[in-house]
């Protein structure tokens, strides 16, 4: 079948098709409506050397950078994404889905917190939130371990959070699911219809059911059969009357 067959098709069947379709652009309004759109804001905070580490670096901790302040980047990340650091930023009122992990392609102990939902000044108000309590849990932990104030690890925002920014791609994506699904049943019921509703070719008897299917004849079989015999008949009356003259004429 090719696109000239398709379209004839799809313009028999309009009564179909049509109706598929509106209710396709129904079903994509809905998601558009009924999916909101999320906003995302991010800060971008480091770890730093304690105090007593940048002596030797005249105190300033940049020039100070050790593997261990990675490792404890991760650490605190893990922590920030656990259920009872979530119970904590919910009574402090933070709202939507937080994240706390290590920058991609960092070259030091830098960490991403962010925070998604549907409002923007709220999910902006809870990413401050969050930075906010990040530096608190790596006070705790180090106050837990007994760690002098002079040799305790120090957190710095490098970038503080961020106008939140509208999340499309989820969106965009459900619609054009339902926007795709939408047409294909459209198509689907269309030729469905057009082969349900083809003429039966002539010439051809679909036996009823329960009806006995005889065996038919082959027409060109039967043809030559009759041909075989004429041809028979015709050479058998030669071989009898032979013809010529001098061969059973008259005198």
């Amino acid at each position: 079948m090719d696109l000239a067959e398709i379209w004839r098709v799809m313009r028999r069947r309009w009564y179909v098709l049509l109706p598929g379709l509106a209710v396709t652009a129904a079903l994509t309004a809905a998601v558009y409506l009924l999916v909101p759109v999320e906003y995302r804001s991010q800060s971008t905070v480091t770890l730093l050397n304690s105090e007593k580490a940048t002596v030797a670096f005249d105190g300033n901790p940049f020039l100070s950078t050790q593997a261990s302040l990675t490792g404890m980047a991760d650490g605190l990340a893990r922590n920030l994404n656990s259920d009872d650091s979530v119970r904590d930023l919910k009574s402090l009122g933070i709202t939507g889905k937080h994240e706390a992990k290590i920058a991609d392609n960092a070259q030091g102990p830098f960490m991403w917190l962010s925070v998604t939902g549907t409002d923007p000044a709220a999910v902006l108000k809870s990413d401050g939130i969050l930075t906010a309590y990040a530096e608190k849990r790596l006070l705790e932990f180090q106050t837990q371990q007994s760690v002098a104030p002079e040799a305790m690890i120090r957190m710095a925002t490098i970038v503080p959070p961020q106008k939140p920014e509208a999340q499309t791609k989820a969106r965009l994506q459900y619609l054009v699911m339902a926007g795709v699904l939408g047409f294909v049943l459209s198509l689907v019921a269309t030729f469905f219809v057009e082969a349900r509703r083809r003429p039966q070719q002539p010439g051809k008897h679909r036996p009823a059911p329960g009806e006995a299917v005889e065996p038919a004849e082959d027409s060109a079989a039967i043809a030559d059969a009759g041909a075989g015999a004429d041809a028979s008949d015709t050479l058998r009356m030669t071989v009898a009357h032979p013809a010529g003259p001098g061969r059973g004429g008259s005198p």
